[in-house]
């Protein structure tokens, strides 16, 4: 092999690596927001994020498919979590950004 074929090696070995260290911290970030989800959340919107939970259907607890909801751009998603809204509390004492930005990402990842 020469040596511009071992550099190549090298780059792709080096990229793969990268791939995979990156793919476990977002795996690691997609457990942590699900803890959050099911610590915060689940009570009322239900596993399934369609507010089908007992206490949800108690509640009013909208589902993250309506269309209306599902139509909520990423800052509405934020500030409904930060602020509250109707019956749900305000989290935004409670939770880092990141975690309220891992909550929408999972909760949109609930809908699909």
């Amino acid at each position: 092999m020469t040596g511009l074929g071992k550099l190549q090696l090298l780059q792709k070995i080096a990229g793969l690596t990268l791939a995979l260290v990156l793919a476990a911290g977002l795996a690691r970030g997609d457990d942590k927001s699900a803890s959050l989800y099911k610590a915060k959340c689940a009570v009322c919107h239900g596993a399934s994020g369609k507010g089908d939970s007992p206490a949800g259907k108690n509640m009013g607890a909208v589902s993250f498919a309506d269309p209306k909801v599902a139509g909520k751009s990423e800052a509405q998603w934020k500030d409904v979590i930060e602020k509250g809204k109707n019956k749900m509390p305000a989290y935004g004492k409670s939770l880092k950004p990141d975690e309220i930005q891992g909550l929408v990402a999972f909760i949109r990842s609930l809908k699909s």
